[in-house]
């Protein structure tokens, strides 16, 4: 998977949001705040081959289901999606 839009990760007094900086900054207002699950799918976004991977490695990390850690997946690349930071 591919992130288009630029983000940079911070801690922000014990928070973890998403910045966009540069051009995604006129197009994406505010910040995005993730949970710890969504700080690690974040962060294995670029690695994972597919969706299905990214479930995956989520489920192996949180010793889930395989079939709640696909619905979960899910939800949050269809939010990146519709915010158009991932293709």
């Amino acid at each position: 998977m591919k992130i288009l839009k630029r983000l940079i990760k911070r801690n922000i007094a014990g928070d973890i949001i998403l910045v966009p900086v540069g051009d995604a900054s006129l197009e994406i207002k505010g910040l995005i705040t993730l949970n710890e699950t969504g700080e690690f799918l974040w962060d294995a976004l670029e690695k994972a081959e597919s969706e299905s991977a990214l479930a995956a490695m989520l489920a192996a990390e949180y010793d889930v289901d395989m079939a709640t850690a696909e619905a979960d997946t899910k939800v949050f690349l269809q939010k990146l999606k519709e915010l158009g930071i991932i293709e």
